[in-house]
């Protein structure tokens, strides 16, 4: 796993990726949480491919699970990817909510996330 920090607008903002996945489970996304908070940050990017396909499958609680435990810690989540490829209206209307708000963002490009993250 490979950390990235970056300084924008004076605020730190860290990504993260890595060849394999970095969240299979739900508790890899609260260790992910846990660490990266410990050193200070508070503004994650994650990439898409670093996160199990199942996570975008809202039936089994996973992404709920794990978007709920930033949320309670107050850390702004970016994912990013190319998320077209998930057709059920369910996770289509999830990223679209989550969007409009600050805290749990899906988007498309690095630069467009520490725009967001730094806004």
């Amino acid at each position: 796993m490979k950390i990235i920090p970056h300084t924008v607008k004076d605020i730190q903002i860290v990504e993260v990726t890595s060849e394999e996945l970095i969240i299979k489970h739900a508790e890899d996304g609260l260790d992910l949480l846990g660490n990266l908070y410990y050193q200070g940050f508070d503004k994650i990017i994650i990439h898409q491919q670093n996160i199990i396909p199942a996570f975008f499958d809202l039936k089994n609680g996973m992404a709920g699970e794990i978007l709920q435990k930033f949320s309670n810690y107050r850390v702004r989540l970016t994912i990013i990817g190319d998320f077209s490829a998930y057709q059920s209206k369910s996770i289509k209307d999830f990223i679209y909510e989550s969007n409009k708000g600050n805290h749990i963002n899906f988007l498309s490009s690095t630069a467009e996330a520490l725009s967001k993250l730094a806004g």
